[in-house]
């Protein structure tokens, strides 16, 4: 597996780097030779965040992206959660791959109605974040295995059947929800 560690608003040191190797290397017997690992080591200036030792990393597999983020007030602690996770992560990929097509998706179902929250209003509201991201066509699925992975709520992937762009995402009740566009032709 090939790493690379970053710093923002910190040195990445020797002795940071090897630590990093040594526990992300632990991912190792379980990816194949050509993963890729991404740790961004990151350090907050905000007063009011306690655990200011930040710890991000992504791994580029031969299926899913995995991605974790941990903090805490040492950096070294950070770098030990973030490789749990994505330890317990690659593990629970792997079991689901063994396990692939035990659970189906539910087709054609609607989004769960959206509770009335509190919006703020229309000139106040801003968009805060923005990702970009590629979108490789895959089953529906492997997209259900990849929403598990990055523990969201949903996850917007292309379609591999219809080329086109859809949405899974978890109900409630635990089963699976997708939404595909339908194109009205009569319009």
């Amino acid at each position: 597996m090939n790493l690379q560690v970053k710093g923002r608003n910190v040195d990445v040191t020797d002795a940071l780097f090897a630590y990093s190797e040594r526990k992300l290397g632990r991912l190792a017997r379980h990816l194949s030779d050509e993963s890729r690992c991404e740790l961004e080591l990151a350090v907050e200036h905000n007063p009011s965040i306690n655990e200011k030792q930040v710890a991000e990393a992504t791994v580029w597999t031969k299926g899913p992206v995995l991605r974790a983020r941990e903090s805490s007030t040492d950096m070294y602690a950070s770098i030990d959660l973030v490789a749990d996770k994505l330890e317990r992560q690659v593990k629970r990929y792997r079991n689901k791959r063994s396990r692939k097509g035990a659970q189906h998706i539910a087709s054609h179902v609607a989004p769960p109605p959206a509770e009335a929250a509190a919006l703020p209003d229309e000139e106040d509201a801003v968009i805060v974040k923005s990702k970009h991201f590629n979108m490789k066509p895959m089953p529906p699925e492997e997209a259900m295995l990849q929403l598990e992975l990055i523990g969201h709520d949903f996850f917007v992937f292309v379609n591999a059947d219809s080329d086109d762009v859809n949405v899974i995402y978890k109900r409630r009740d635990g089963n699976y929800g997708l939404i595909e566009p339908s194109r009205d032709d009569e319009g």
